[in-house]
């Protein structure tokens, strides 16, 4: 029962609460290096409401775009736009990629070096000591949660790898959530990011390092993503569902970050670290086929009571009923390919990933989220489960 939990400092969530933006910001200083992703926000007006929002406090914008997830030149360039504009704070507005940035900015800023001495397994081992610039994360989709965890994932496409920086460190001084932002996310966005969120979700209750905060965060978002991801996904519009996931999304953020993931994840790495796919469509390809694998090899390996229980909970928690426990995990895998077949979710071979391709995705699986699967898989089952996908 021993755990330690983050988070951040402050939330703040609900409908138009963007609009506090100025005040907030205005605590941490007069000057804002902003971070945007593409065009998509800008054409929305969202940019240019964040500028008026802040130069009514007194704020200077200094802007830098990113596109795509982060890689390793984006950040460092990043450090030295912040250092040149003696930025006073970190702003993130977009997705998890643009929040991820703005995350290791603000870290590298006052620790120095360049990202590649801190990431995981990659860089010099050197750990982030020092207090970051403080940083605020405005998500604009609902799905990594990353405006909530202590790392941010960057890539090299030279190098092939996608690796975490880590700290407590950096988690943002304010996660500030308004679902009204998510409402412009086109339906494939919405559904590749929800279920990240959900992946999230499912990895966290059931990992090693799950604890009873973290169960209880995870039981709310599972229920909440089952039943409003869909909806979402039809009706860009309906506020309900927008709310709900944008919830969903943020108790993943929490969960993981104090649980940890699993297998899903640790494949996802891999895949995204070697080919041009989109980290939440790697999840939801993954996802129903590991929970398969784990509950199988649980039951054979190392049949924890208190796990299996939670992989039965699981389908009464995405199907929102009783289920017969001969059943096992049928139901929830069930739903997971249906949700995904619903929502158009594309295979690995349209990413130009085949079966030859397994052993290189195998090797590079080993990272830190498959430390916290709640059963240790063999290469075999990884290559069981990567089968399946192609």
């Amino acid at each position: 029962m021993d755990f330690e939990f983050y988070t951040a400092a402050r939330i703040i969530f609900g409908a138009g609460k963007f609009k506090e933006i100025g005040k907030l910001a205005r605590e941490h200083g007069k000057q804002a290096l902003v971070i945007i992703g593409g065009g998509s926000l800008q054409k929305a007006g969202v940019v240019q409401r964040l500028v008026d929002l802040l130069k009514e406090h007194g704020i200077v914008c200094n802007f830098y775009q990113v596109t795509g997830e982060p890689q390793v030149e984006t950040v460092d360039e990043g450090v030295s736009a912040a250092k040149k504009s003696q930025a006073e704070m970190v702003i993130s507005l977009g997705g998890g990629s643009v929040i991820d940035t703005g995350k290791a900015i603000s870290g590298l800023v006052t620790n120095g070096g360049s990202v590649m001495d801190y990431l995981e397994g990659v860089g010099k081992g050197k750990r982030i000591t020092r207090p970051a610039l403080p940083f605020i994360a405005i998500p604009t989709t609902a799905g990594t949660g990353s405006e909530v965890t202590k790392n941010a994932v960057i890539c090299s496409r030279t190098q092939k790898f996608k690796k975490s920086i880590r700290s407590p460190h950096l988690i943002p001084k304010i996660a500030l959530v308004d679902p009204l932002l998510t409402h412009t996310m086109p339906p494939a966005v919405t559904a590749s990011s929800g279920l990240d969120a959900l992946t999230q979700l499912i990895e966290a209750y059931v990992s090693k390092g799950a604890n009873p905060i973290t169960d209880a965060l995870a039981q709310k978002g599972i229920t909440l993503a089952a039943s409003s991801l869909y909806r979402a996904y039809c009706n860009g519009n309906d506020a309900e569902a927008r709310q709900n996931m944008a919830l969903a999304s943020l108790l993943s953020g929490i969960a993981l970050a104090n649980a940890g993931l699993g297998a899903v994840h640790g494949i996802a790495a891999a895949l995204g670290g070697l080919f041009p796919i989109p980290h939440g469509i790697a999840c939801a390809i993954l996802l129903p086929h590991v929970v398969e694998m784990n509950f199988k090899a649980l039951l054979t390996k190392n049949p924890v009571d208190s796990i299996v229980k939670k992989y039965r909970q699981l389908c009464k928690l995405l199907l929102d009923k009783e289920i017969d426990p001969k059943d096992g995990v049928s139901p929830a895998v069930e739903f997971l390919h249906g949700l995904c077949d619903k929502m158009a979710i594309p295979s690995l071979t349209s990413f130009g990933i085949n079966k030859d391709d397994i052993p290189s995705i195998v090797a590079h699986s080993r990272g830190s989220s498959m430390r916290f699967n709640p059963v240790e898989l063999s290469d075999e089952e990884l290559i069981t489960i990567l089968e399946k996908t192609i």
